[in-house]
């Protein structure tokens, strides 16, 4: 399981990389980082290459999302089952003699 793990998570560090490049590339109204690019945009065309970076950030964005999810899954725990330190100790613990007993809810009469 903990080789699934850090596979599923060197796969979502790559894909976070590359939806972080896909998205300086865009062409946004103040000109981007994709202005610097003309050569690709004469090749392709501008239309194409917009189209081509939105479908792949998407692309990217649900990639990110179904492996974040599948990791949560199989992240690796010691003896297959996960136990919490301190859920533990408060179920170790013993009940001190003489500590007082405190009621649930008050009653009318302890009022008085």
């Amino acid at each position: 399981m903990q080789a699934l793990y850090i596979t599923f998570s060197i796969i979502i560090v790559v894909a976070s990389v590359l939806i972080t490049l896909v998205v300086l590339l865009q062409n946004s109204k103040g000109g981007g980082l994709a202005a610097n690019f003309a050569a690709g945009n004469q090749t392709f065309g501008v239309r194409q290459t917009a189209d081509f970076l939105e479908k792949l950030t998407w692309w990217l964005a649900g990639i990110i999302i179904v492996f974040c999810v599948a990791a949560t899954f199989v992240i690796p725990t010691k003896g297959g089952v996960y136990q919490s330190r301190v859920k533990n100790q408060i179920e170790q613990t013993v009940p001190v003699e003489g500590q007082p007993e405190f009621p649930a809810t008050a009653t009318p009469e302890d009022a008085e």
